[in-house]
């Protein structure tokens, strides 16, 4: 299931913000896009989870394996995210975080598909504790663990490391790409750390944004 990205023109009433984008990324591949600030790649993100503000304006198309995704809404596109700031609710621990995150079904179906996603990214023994009560490393794989229970056919990483100190963001990074590999996903990754890059002949650099008018 290969992610698709021919993208034209993404622009605001007044300005281009992004342009001539055509990307291919192949199932278990992580791209990475890097650029200076204002450069795009939040739009670029926004763009194909379908998140982009109404203001903005999409020109191209997005398809994940035979499906054009642009033109579905945005819970509709199985494109599963992990952000810088892990997002967790305070107030449910950790199990009750990732239950949360499943469409509905027997409780019991449900708790077995949240323990093995804690089982995959090795916090199945936090279960029951309280997301206040954990690391930043460890909170961030409780993070992946619930964008990767809902069985993303693609995955967009937004700076997910970026907030973890250098021993905890090498961790992540091999924990985030070897399960992007083994299950056979694409994955686009935004990042400003050259450390951050799976593979030097999947990247993409964005520069400045164009600021003339459109």
């Amino acid at each position: 299931m290969a992610l698709q990205l021919h993208i034209h023109r993404l622009a605001t009433p007044r300005h281009t913000l992004l342009a001539h984008i055509d990307l291919v990324v192949a199932p278990g591949v992580v791209h990475t896009v890097m650029g200076p600030s204002g450069s795009g790649k939040s739009s670029l993100l926004a763009a194909v989870c379908g998140t982009l503000d109404p203001a903005v304006q999409f020109e191209g198309s997005i398809t994940l394996g035979d499906t054009r995704v642009d033109t579905l809404p945005t819970q509709a596109r199985r494109i599963g995210m992990l952000f810088q700031d892990d997002l967790l609710f305070a107030h449910m621990t950790v199990l009750e975080n990732l239950l949360f995150a499943l469409p509905s079904g027997p409780r019991a179906n449900r708790k077995t598909q949240a323990q093995q996603a804690l089982v995959d990214v090795e916090m199945d023994a936090y279960a029951e504790a309280n997301p206040a009560t954990l690391s930043g490393g460890q909170r961030a794989r409780v993070a992946l663990a619930r964008a990767l229970l809902a069985q993303p056919r693609a995955l967009l990483l937004d700076e997910p490391f970026s907030k973890l100190d250098a021993n905890l963001r090498a961790r992540m990074r091999a924990l985030v790409f070897g399960l992007v590999a083994q299950r056979q996903i694409p994955a686009l990754l935004v990042t400003h750390d050259t450390a951050d890059i799976a593979h030097l002949d999947h990247l993409t650099h964005l520069t400045h944004a164009v600021t003339q008018p459109v």
